[in-house]
């Protein structure tokens, strides 16, 4: 789910390739029924297994405390998307009045289950990386973002490195003049696979420490160097948030 200039997304498929129209524009994949079916079974199975974990919800953004807040870039780690969604609809929609979220969703075939799944929690899946729709998905993105809607991006997403930063979501919020909001959580009783993500899946009866860093503001004036710099440092919160 992230936008990125950096990806090691690997060469399209000729199926892929297929998707191109006349024009060039790549049309993402759709959800065929069985993903649908897959989507609504992972949407019943995460909101079960939630309602056993005990949250504790640390908040060090301060961007909540003078009334309702307003619109933001809200980064996770790919491996963390299991749960990212229950604290922003137990949190962070009871503290603003953003009327939605939209969140990027590769383009490929996998893309398209983790967009159904999205649409059963009610997230509006904007569809590309940076090999697939990526002008194209930053610019339904930036809409998004005009029309007052909270964005989520995976920023080392979709294909790694883990735990690497992408260029992708620095220049989104340079562009849209929103704030970058780090979160990230810590699930001591779970299943890690040996993914390239080393994706994490939760296990029932456990707790789950949510934190939300300061925001990360990204001047629409920045330099390059001073974008790598901005880069650099949501990596360094986000590391620094997370443990495995």
């Amino acid at each position: 789910m992230g936008v990125a200039s950096r990806s090691s997304e690997p060469a399209e498929s000729p199926g892929a390739a297929r998707r191109r129209t006349s024009s060039g524009v790549v049309v993402p994949n759709a959800p065929r029924w069985h993903q649908r079916l897959a989507a609504w079974l992972v949407f019943a199975l995460v909101r079960a297994v939630s309602a056993t974990l005990r949250y504790r919800l640390t908040d060090r953004s301060g961007y909540f405390d003078d009334g309702p807040a307003g619109p933001a870039i809200y980064c996770v780690w790919h491996n963390r998307l299991a749960l990212c969604l229950v604290p922003y609809f137990g949190y962070v929609r009871q503290h603003n009045h953003t009327p939605g979220m939209a969140a990027m969703v590769s383009a490929s075939k996998d893309g398209a289950l983790l967009a159904a799944i999205l649409e059963r929690f009610g997230v509006q899946p904007v569809r590309g990386s940076s090999s697939r729709r990526g002008p194209q998905a930053l610019l339904e993105l930036v809409s998004w973002a005009e029309r007052g809607y909270d964005l989520a991006i995976t920023p080392d997403g979709p294909r790694g490195p883990c735990y690497v930063v992408q260029e992708g979501v620095i220049g989104l919020a340079q562009v849209t003049g929103l704030p970058i909001l780090p979160a990230s959580y810590y699930l001591p009783w779970k299943v890690q696979l040996k993914s390239w993500d080393r994706f994490q899946i939760p296990l029932p009866f456990s707790r789950c420490e949510v934190v939300v860093a300061p925001p990360i503001r990204v001047p629409r004036e920045a330099s390059s160097a001073e974008r790598e710099t901005l880069r650099q440092r949501l990596e360094e919160v986000l590391r620094e948030l997370s443990r495995d």
